[in-house]
């Protein structure tokens, strides 16, 4: 296995997993704002799951995001 490639194909995947959650998070705060589902106050409780086909891996890793 070649170090610097498997680290730079995590990093990488990483980064567009942050990217896009990010993105797909505000627009559902900002549509649950303008339906009323959310009053803005709230804390949201959050939960990722990483899940790699071929390992036994399936790892979950759960946080707040606070809206005000």
């Amino acid at each position: 296995m070649n170090e610097e490639t498997f680290n730079m194909g995590v990093r990488k995947l990483l980064k567009k997993v942050g990217v896009t959650a990010q993105r797909e998070i505000e627009k559902a705060v900002d549509e649950g704002i303008e339906s009323g589902q959310l009053q803005g106050n709230e804390t949201l409780r959050a939960r990722v799951t990483v899940h790699i086909d071929g390992l036994d891996l399936d790892h979950v890793i759960e946080g707040d995001i606070p809206l005000e």
